[in-house]
């Protein structure tokens, strides 16, 4: 078995499929799925009176008492994400509700957030009802952020599949004595690593790319402070929001292979770009194709060293050509999320009606490209006559 010191220094990969092995309960290779909601307290009367004297928050893990607290394959799971996020990691059901927990942690009076996910804005719009949030756009005058409050942002942002400059927002984050939380989702490490460019928290809907297999919800929380990590798990406590038995099981599955599957699909998925990019002109029903790898910015290639977000966004001509769109495509399933080994599109206005009725989202999966661009080219040039 792996020793912890041992998978410290080891690679990416190697941690994705030995990052959990210390904590291996039986024999098997394939750790089993722990169906029990609840647990046996220890024959020790003295080590449960050592556990309840924990500081607060820490004497949940490795100290299994009930599922909706923790339990052994969300551990695994936390266990694994810490040697490939760069920080402690607290695992949720879903990518909601780990921007519900950092809202309740922080709990600030003003949150600065751009366009992204309208799920958060929901979410956002709770705690504005609840207890009177100010939500000011991404971009707005600053000056209206206090100590303890919020800067979300989200890149590469979702459904256009463009970034934004994070150290610029960190900077003017701190400067009010704001925090940064960066939603990564889209670009998950090694493609991103928004630690290094100041942000204070990291976000991932851990169902997309992390799941990769459209079949798990769950979210994650990453952070450098350890007390902050016990505090978001006390809450969780209460939140009710734990990722649960099976989804846990199924995400421990996926990761294995996360590493592999991420960068077949950015490259892919640049090859995509390119090519509806360089073919723009030959297609009446293409207006516009947005990406991180088609932006100049001179942040880009720090913040993105090693390639792009599998996902990307195209605008056609009319809404009733994107509406067909996804219908004309043989190789990409008509339907919502995105991180899949199977290629999605979607015509976004259906689930977000924030955005442009002539916008298209497309989810690279790992399919031969040249499968992919022989696809779109049918699909438009039907769509161009």
């Amino acid at each position: 078995m792996t020793r912890d010191n041992d998978i410290e220094k080891a690679g990416f990969n190697t941690k994705l499929v030995h990052g959990d092995d210390s904590s291996a309960r039986v024999p098997d290779v394939v750790q089993p799925i722990n169906v029990s909601t609840t647990f046996r307290y220890n024959d020790d009367p003295a080590s449960l009176v050592a556990a309840l004297d924990l500081e607060p928050g820490s004497g949940i893990l490795d100290n299994l008492i009930y599922s909706r607290l923790s339990h052994p394959n969300s551990e695994k799971l936390e266990q694994v994400f810490e040697g490939i996020l760069d920080g402690h990691v607290v695992m949720y059901s879903s990518g909601l509700a780990a921007f519900m927990a950092m809202l309740t942690h922080y709990n600030p009076k003003v949150i600065a957030i751009g366009q992204g996910y309208h799920g958060c804005h929901g979410i956002a719009d709770i705690f504005t009802r609840l207890n009177g949030l100010k939500q000011i756009g991404l971009d707005d005058d600053y000056s209206q952020l206090g100590p303890g409050d919020i800067v979300h942002l989200e890149t590469p942002v979702n459904p256009e599949g463009v970034s934004f400059d994070i150290k610029h927002y960190a900077e003017k984050a701190h400067a009010r004595g704001a925090y940064l939380v960066v939603d990564s989702t889209l670009a998950p490490p090694p493609l991103q690593e928004p630690f290094k460019f100041g942000a204070d928290m990291i976000m991932h809907s851990a169902t997309k790319f992390f799941g990769g297999h459209s079949d798990l919800l769950a979210g994650c929380l990453v952070t450098k402070d350890l007390d902050i990590k016990h505090k978001l798990i006390e809450d969780r406590v209460y939140l009710g929001t734990n990722v649960a038995n099976l989804e846990s099981f199924l995400l421990l599955r996926s990761l294995r292979t996360f590493k592999i599957r991420l960068l077949t699909q950015s490259q892919s998925a640049q090859q995509l770009v390119q090519y509806l990019q360089n073919h723009i002109k030959e297609f009446s029903a293409l207006s516009a194709v947005h990406h991180s790898s088609l932006q100049k910015d001179a942040y880009i290639k720090e913040q993105l060293p090693i390639g792009h977000s599998p996902v990307f966004s195209i605008d056609v001509d009319s809404p009733e050509t994107a509406r067909q769109l996804p219908y004309r495509l043989k190789y990409f399933h008509h339907a919502t999320s995105l991180g899949g080994v199977e290629s999605l599109v979607e015509w976004r206005s259906m689930t977000d009606k924030s955005v442009s009725q002539t916008l298209v989202r497309v989810s690279v999966g790992i399919e031969d490209v040249e499968d992919l661009i022989q696809d779109f080219h049918q699909a438009l040039s039907g769509l161009s006559k």
